[in-house]
């Protein structure tokens, strides 16, 4: 573990993102902004995290749970006063590590070396640095004749000859406990916004000519701060770009990793084969060998090896090995298939168990449902689930055989190895080994289908007007 404290700010409402949402709560494949900093402080090997919260702490506190250090900035006057409030939460801490809550592609090494360059630099402060082709917007970092950092200058502030620096400042540093509380007590809001600066930290530092250290990132976009919609969108696509080569690396086929979408927290196992067009979501794991899309969305489910979902929604499910799903299929939360399970083209199950080697080829809904061993599902087939007040249960055991377009009104069983013929309505349960017809016997009236028939005729079954 690195002797460091992890200061985290995200107090602020981030007003350009134009939300409800607290800024450091929007998601980005799987996470919201501020867990992928709170990941790469503890991945780094920090010991200990502070979050400095403050326009929507209630919710912020909801959503991340009760396992980290908060405390609370109110009201928010600056960047200076966030980070002057985890004074008492950091302790004896020698080294501070400042992070913004809004910079979801930091890299875990990267913090590392800036804290291993920190300690054995002895500067008071080493800012995390990144050389931009553009670096409008951001503070640049003002160097003199020998390199020595001499200040950092704001956009705004900026002359014309120091918009021309490439070397911009990240909002990300390291600093000597020692100097930091000491700097922050003596900090004024001397500005227009009435705010404390952390920047005006560093000019501390350099006024008073204690030795400030840098660290340039390889990368520039890892400090890539997140104000608006348009960033958000673009953070999201680098880490996708990650996601999927860290997949790819680890044996899986991504046809087109520009249009796949998976979330950091997905596992999925080698010689797995992923289309273009999938969503893989949430806390879903995929053995090896599987098939999945295109146009597929997989979301808190588990699938088991050699298994096809082809054009298929799947929501907390679990899929046994070697199921074939798709295309069309939606399986909605609480579906449990078991070994070698189809379910086909405009099938929709919910909250049922299907047995192995079980079919439910097309054309089907299969609601609060179990389906035992070795059952085919003819096309057409309900299970009738609902009475307007209760969910009620269907059992099919192993080996029956649902003729195609029957409704099952639930409560009901059908026996093992029991048939149902095609169009019925079942209602009452089926012994094993019994065939259940409910339907009416069909009549043929002769001559009666032809088109010249006069309108408004009336006909019964012996074929009488």
């Amino acid at each position: 573990m690195l002797e460091a404290t992890a200061v985290i700010l995200a107090a602020g409402q981030g007003k350009r993102m134009r939300s409800a949402i607290p800024k450091v709560l929007h998601r980005l494949a799987g996470r919201t902004l501020v867990e992928y900093v709170l990941a790469a402080a503890r991945e780094a090997g920090i010991n200990k995290s502070i979050l400095v919260i403050g326009h929507g702490a209630v919710i912020i506190r909801e959503t991340l749970g009760d396992n980290y250090n908060y405390v609370l900035q109110e009201p928010q006057l600056g960047t200076g006063h966030a980070l002057a409030q985890a004074r008492e939460a950091a302790g004896q801490a020698d080294t501070i590590l400042v992070l913004s809550g809004d910079v979801p592609l930091l890299k875990p090494g990267t913090l590392a070396r800036l804290i291993e360059r920190h300690q054995q630099s002895g500067a008071v402060v080493t800012i995390l640095t990144a050389e931009v082709d553009n670096p409008s917007g951001y503070g640049r970092i003002k160097r003199n004749k020998e390199q020595r950092v001499t200040g950092i200058v704001e956009d705004k502030d900026a002359t014309p000859q120091e918009k021309q620096i490439n070397e911009i400042n990240s909002g990300i540093y390291c600093f000597a406990s020692s100097f930091l509380w000491p700097a922050l007590a003596s900090l004024r809001p001397d500005n227009v916004q009435g705010e404390y600066y952390l920047t005006d930290v560093v000019a501390l530092a350099c006024q008073q000519g204690l030795p400030i250290a840098t660290l340039m990132t390889d990368t520039p976009e890892e400090v890539q701060g997140i104000n608006d919609r348009a960033q958000l969108a673009r953070a999201g696509a680098v880490l996708r770009r990650r996601i999927n080569t860290s997949l790819m690396l680890a044996g899986v086929s991504i046809i087109d990793p520009t249009a796949t979408y998976i979330d950091i927290t997905v596992k999925i196992g080698a010689d797995s084969v992923i289309y273009p067009g999938t969503i893989i979501e949430g806390a879903t794991t995929i053995a090896d060998g599987c098939i999945i899309g295109p146009g597929t969305t997989i979301r808190d489910s588990q699938v088991g090896p050699g298994t096809t979902i082809t054009q298929a929604v799947v929501q907390q499910c679990s899929i046994g090995p070697d199921c074939k799903i798709g295309p069309f299929a939606y399986l909605r939360p609480g579906t449990v298939l078991e070994k070698g399970v189809k379910v086909g083209d405009f099938v929709e199950i919910k909250a049922s168990l299907i047995g192995p080697g079980s079919k439910v080829p097309h054309l089907t809904y299969l609601g609060d449902t179990t389906v035992g061993a070795k059952v085919n599902i003819g096309a057409g087939t309900i299970t009738c689930n609902y009475d307007g007040q209760k969910k009620w249960q269907t059992i099919i055991e192993n080996g029956a055989f649902i003729g195609s377009n029957a409704n099952l009104v639930a409560p009901v069983k059908v026996g093992q190895g029991a048939k149902v013929g095609a169009g019925s309505t079942i209602t009452k349960d089926v012994p094993a080994g019994a065939l259940a017809i409910a339907r009416q016997r069909q009549v043929n009236l002769p001559q009666r289908g032809k088109k010249n028939d006069e309108p408004g005729r009336t006909i019964n079954e012996k074929g009488e007007q």
